[in-house]
């Protein structure tokens, strides 16, 4: 259960803007993550934001992004993300239901190609160990560019954020997907 009150769009009016803004930018949707975030209007209009470019203004394909996210969701125990990606945000981006659960233990996987795996090695360093040992980080520059290294390394940061934040408000999953 949530530690924190959902806003009701409905008792607040002064907050339409911001609402309609997520509406928008969510093809309708106002999920719980918003209507928490929404008790901090300016923070919640640039939490879409961030979201949208880390996930849509980048060169990096959507399967990858799935894995990484689903990754991370994985390692902070957040089922909220999990929820919210398995199947309706990574299905579509050709990543199956067996490996969002292979991805609890990727390295016994066989499914995940070199460049996914340095990914998935890289996301593992940021999210448990923050420091990334050079071996790890090398790993990369065959693989990667050096903007997807910067898209890959935020994308990283902020669903840990993301985690962090839904587990410390302890967010409900939304009651069928969204």
């Amino acid at each position: 259960m949530a530690r924190i009150s959902y806003v009701d769009e409905h008792a607040h009016p002064e907050l339409a803007d911001p609402i309609a803004k997520i509406r928008a930018g969510r093809r309708g949707a106002l999920i719980n993550v918003y209507r928490l975030l929404l008790h901090a209007p300016a923070l919640a209009a640039i939490w879409l934001d961030f979201v949208s470019a880390a996930r849509f203004k980048t060169a990096l394909e959507g399967r990858l992004r799935e894995i990484v996210i689903v990754r991370v969701a994985h390692l902070n125990r957040t089922a909220y993300v999990f929820k919210q990606h398995v199947p309706q945000l990574s299905a579509p981006e050709g990543l199956s239901d067996a490996e969002c659960d292979a991805l609890a233990d990727w390295r016994s996987a066989t499914s995940f190609s070199p460049r996914e795996r340095a990914a998935l090695a890289y996301a593992d360093a940021m999210t448990r160990d923050i420091a990334v040992p050079d071996g790890v980080f090398e790993a990369l520059r065959p693989h990667f560019d050096e903007r997807q290294i910067v898209e890959l390394s935020v994308l990283v940061g902020l669903y840990n954020m993301h985690t962090r934040v839904f587990t410390a408000l302890g967010i409900d999953p939304e009651p069928h997907h969204t």
